[in-house]
């Protein structure tokens, strides 16, 4: 059962939960897929009825930003904690080196999913990288029949939300994989182009913070948060 938080429901996972799930989901039949809602996709998903599908028929929606951890604590139905997209691949990818599991790496600027494969295959050797695509497409067709020639048993779909969910409900199947999981900018920091925020900020649930004052212009979309908790709030009351 799922945890509604706004509208959008989260399966009350831990970290080693959610691993042990998409480790189940990449070696069963089929195509499956995984999102990861922060506050600003909850309330994007609140004004996108497309969107808000997408996230409703994936396989696992998990906790991506602390703002979500903090919402559902406001409305009585705490989650089990936070599970970080980034966190989340970062352990399934070392799951799927173990078993020689294969992983094409779709989106980002030109020539930066190419970049993260390299790192990827030094971090986690056994790890099969099947292929890579930037982002910058305008037709599916050419990209799917790249991956699903590949042979890929994981996509990791690096569009932004809420294209990312968007494409992996309307193109999951015709991928030939078994998983897919929408992880935004993820690759930019697997690249090595991009660093994620320090420790101490990961360890307080600032990472927004810490983004936005590595990039100010951000403050449009991170006033999403605050937007997020107000509403949280005010659906606390209506449920009295």
């Amino acid at each position: 059962m799922r945890i509604d938080v706004l509208g959008v429901g989260f399966d009350n996972v831990t970290m080693d939960q959610a691993v042990a799930e998409g480790v189940r989901l990449m070696n069963e039949d089929g195509a499956h897929y995984v999102v990861t809602p922060n506050p600003e996709i909850v309330e994007t998903c609140r004004e996108d009825s497309e969107a808000m599908e997408a996230v409703r028929r994936a396989d696992m929606v998990i906790a991506d930003g602390i703002g979500v951890v903090y919402g559902a604590k406001i409305l009585g139905t705490p989650l089990k904690g936070r599970v970080p997209g980034i966190e989340f691949a970062q352990n399934l990818m070392g799951r799927m080196a173990e078993s020689g599991k294969s992983l094409f790496l779709l989106g980002a600027k030109p020539g930066i999913a190419d970049q993260a494969a390299e790192k990827l295959k030094v971090r986690y050797p056994g790890l099969q990288i099947a292929g890579t695509h930037d982002g910058y497409f305008k037709e599916d067709g050419p990209v799917l029949t790249q991956i699903r020639d590949s042979g890929a048993d994981v996509v990791f779909v690096c569009l932004g939300a809420p294209k990312q969910e968007k494409w992996m409900l309307h193109n999951g199947e015709a991928t030939g994989a078994h998983l897919l999981v929408g992880l935004g900018g993820c690759l930019d920091v697997f690249s090595g182009n991009v660093q994620r925020a320090p420790e101490v900020f990961q360890k307080l649930g600032l990472e927004w913070f810490y983004r936005l004052l590595k990039n100010p212009s951000r403050i449009g979309r991170m006033m999403k948060l605050p937007l997020f908790l107000i509403h949280a709030a005010g659906e606390k009351r209506s449920r009295k």
